[in-house]
């Protein structure tokens, strides 16, 4: 997939939109060797939810989080419909996923997902995925959805895909890059 860019400096994001209409059998393994925690973050601090969004997203030109002030987002984090896991490598923050629980019971939707990039390659993203979907399959949707772009990760399509998702639509949106 390529990086597309318009005349004024702007991304077009191609979109697929991806959904999961029941469980996978079974859970990703724990990789061996470094020490692994997934924790759910109750609370989150902004500050620590916009260092693991900027981290995590900046590379990709997330968008939606960047620039909100902390009296709009922390009510989205701390949300009764949002849940915010971190994974954490031999300590370290290593990625975060976000579920968006406010479709239910029709829909649960990973709205955020990644790894942060001094963790990227080390075999991690798969096992990480398989916990954010099992995290929102625990509060029994319907389906489950996820969504990815042109300028994420290019091997976040093919992931999406092997842990059971499957694309229903595809869209475009432009981007301004975050420098």
């Amino acid at each position: 997939m390529n990086k597309g860019t318009t005349g004024a400096g702007e991304l077009i994001a191609r979109i697929t939109h991806l959904e999961m209409l029941a469980p996978p059998a079974h859970r990703v393994q724990m990789p061996m060797g470094p020490r692994l925690a997934v924790l759910r973050a109750t609370d989150m601090p902004a500050a620590f939810y916009r260092y693991l969004y900027r981290q995590v997203g900046k590379a990709h030109h997330w968008l939606l989080r960047r620039d909100l002030p902390d009296g709009e987002l922390l009510p989205l984090i701390h949300s009764t419909s949002t849940e915010i896991q971190v994974l954490y490598v031999d300590g370290s923050p290593a990625g975060f996923f976000e579920l968006d629980l406010s479709r239910l019971p029709g829909e649960a939707e990973i709205i955020y997902f990644g790894l942060t990039p001094d963790f990227q390659g080390r075999g991690l993203a798969r096992f990480f995925l398989s916990e954010a979907v099992f995290a929102a399959w625990a509060h029994q949707p319907q389906r489950l959805v996820i969504h990815t772009n042109t300028l994420d990760s290019p091997r976040a399509l093919q992931l999406y895909q092997r842990i059971g998702f499957s694309p229903y639509a595809f869209s475009e949106e432009t981007v301004e890059p975050w420098l």
